[in-house]
């Protein structure tokens, strides 16, 4: 009798110990605003949610667990749950990331001209730096081998027309665009995602695989704010099976 009571106290310590709990909760802005397509991530089992467009959000885990709250533009959170956190939701707030402009001294009149009125205006030191960096990059080569597909992955054959109205010379090629996302969004946007480092150039190709549309980005050599927030969305979209076995994908 006492070797079933036992048993049974056991039981019940197990069933309380690994019972699945969930995490709710909803994330605003600065101005009390609903946010949605907030990344939320839970530290410890690498589950994620992404807010819905009243910025509420539900993933499983418990007390004493780590979430994330990651989304361009704001500054990244984290939340250390409670046992209180459990019974009730939880409200999270995001500051947008200070964004400092220099100040221009304008020295002479404008003529409306831009190639003109951009010579009267002074470049700080780190503009001069950076412009000579891209100068020197554009010049360079892209190397054919970053774009190689992985192993079992769909490659898009390549067949000739029938007319050929001449070529039209890109301004950027997709290995291009892969740095300037790199550099844009930095390397650590990446590796809060689990890509490791020497992946992410591999990622980003798989997401251009999936479909994600670039044609006037590689024409113009120019990725607006709107581009990368496609981008961003076609991350999220992508991770997912990026990181499934390969005979899933």
């Amino acid at each position: 009798m006492k070797l079933k009571l036992l048993f049974f106290i056991c039981s019940l310590f197990f069933i309380d110990t690994y019972a699945q709990e969930y995490i709710f909760g909803k994330v605003i802005s600065e101005e009390n605003t609903e946010m949605s397509g907030v990344t939320v991530i839970n530290i410890r089992t690498d589950e994620r949610a992404s807010t819905n467009r009243d910025g509420h959000f539900m993933l499983s885990g418990r007390a004493g667990d780590e979430l994330r709250f990651i989304k361009l533009g704001f500054e990244r959170n984290s939340k250390k749950i409670t046992k209180d956190n459990i019974a009730s939701p939880i409200n999270i707030t995001l500051v947008r990331t200070a964004q400092l402009i220099a100040e221009v001294e304008i020295k002479k009149g404008l003529t409306g001209d831009l190639k003109i009125d951009a010579k009267s205006v002074d470049r700080s030191e780190k503009v001069k730096k950076l412009l000579a960096d891209m100068d020197q990059y554009m010049a360079k080569k892209s190397d054919p081998r970053i774009l190689a597909p992985k192993g079992g992955e769909f490659v898009q054959p390549v067949t000739k027309g029938i007319f050929t109205l001449g070529k039209v010379k890109n301004k950027w090629d997709d290995v291009d665009f892969m740095n300037y996302l790199i550099a844009t969004l930095g390397e650590k946007y990446f590796t809060d995602l689990q890509i490791e480092k020497p992946l992410i150039q591999n990622f980003i190709y798989y997401v251009f695989a999936g479909g994600f549309e670039r044609k006037n980005i590689l024409k113009y050599g120019y990725c607006s704010d709107a581009d990368l927030m496609r981008f961003q969305r076609a991350v999220l979209i992508r991770i997912a099976s990026y990181r499934a076995p390969q005979t899933q994908r």
